[in-house]
């Protein structure tokens, strides 16, 4: 069989093993060296340039619920958290009542930080995402498995670096444990920082004329009919709006469209972190309709 392996960018170190234990399976084998940001993210392309037969997918786990071109394997890779300092950790939290969700290097403890919790007087919620293929994981994109549960006093989320806890809006304390160290840390105000750019924004936009739409090709990511939706409501707010197409968006690939205030993300969500590196405002779909919705209410009646 012909495949192509592919692997994000912390475990392109390990591809080289994997590939030998592939070809010694007699399997004809491929690297992808594109650059992988998520589940979302197939080397579609690759595979079809090659022929091959399937696509190994490594570190995450099943992403896409639409028919593919050809058979995906994913393969998750999972790192044992030290739950003796997630113990210890979990004594630092004073709200009794709480979410719980870890990424997905983790989520096979998942039940034992459940029961530390349990044992330390904690009662404990765990959902399932929209998107998430695991309960209690939780996506740069997808946070529900935490977010759903209105009596919860806090939410805690097992994991390194704070990507995933930044993006969780819910008002309420958010703690990110450390896996390994057991390091706590309450990020509400950095989420309430990170809101409050998203309001920045929004402002700014309100005063753009001309919006490029960003529709990605990546399979995860492809949603043509939210473009066009979003330039027709721009263009009925007296906006200008082109749709512009491309795999991957960077600054570098968006710089010389010179013409544009203001960009409308389709893609992945977490894009409009970066409006700062792209150097204009970039509003995802609920942040257009939260931009129309304000000009609708400016117009004079």
């Amino acid at each position: 069989m012909r495949i192509l392996l592919q692997f994000p960018e912390g475990l392109k170190k390990e591809a080289l093993k994997h590939a030998e234990r592939y070809g010694r399976e007699g399997h004809e084998v491929f690297l992808s060296g594109s650059a992988c940001y998520g589940a979302c993210d197939l080397a579609l392309d690759e595979a079809k340039a090659i022929k091959a037969d399937k696509i190994v997918h490594f570190g995450h786990a099943p992403f896409l619920r639409s028919k593919l071109p050809l058979e995906v394997e994913y393969v998750e890779y999972h790192i044992d958290a030290n739950l003796e300092a997630v113990k210890r950790a979990v004594k630092e939290i004073k709200e009794s009542k709480i979410a719980l969700g870890t990424t997905v290097q983790h989520i096979h403890q998942l039940g034992g930080m459940r029961r530390i919790f349990e044992s330390l007087g904690k009662r404990v919620f765990t959902g399932k995402g929209a998107l998430a293929y695991h309960e209690g994981q939780v996506l740069g994109c997808d946070s529900a498995a935490v977010t759903q549960f209105e009596e919860a006093e806090a939410i805690v989320i097992v994991g390194d670096g704070m990507f995933h806890a930044m993006g969780i809006m819910s008002g309420k304390p958010v703690y990110v444990i450390h896996p390994q160290s057991g390091a706590v840390r309450n990020i509400a105000k950095e989420i309430e920082k990170y809101g409050k750019r998203r309001k920045g924004a929004i402002a700014k936009a309100l005063e753009c004329g001309r919006f490029a739409i960003l529709l990605s090709t990546k399979p995860g990511q492809f949603h043509p009919e939210l473009a066009k939706k979003m330039k027709r409501g721009l263009e009925g707010a007296g906006k200008t709006a082109e749709i512009i197409v491309a795999n991957e968006f960077s600054p570098n690939t968006l710089a010389n469209f010179t013409e544009f205030e203001c960009y409308v993300n389709t893609a992945c969500p977490r894009i409009a972190d970066d409006s700062e590196a792209f150097g204009k405002p970039i509003l995802n779909p609920d942040m257009v309709a939260e931009m129309l919705q304000m000009l609708r209410g400016l117009r004079p009646k």
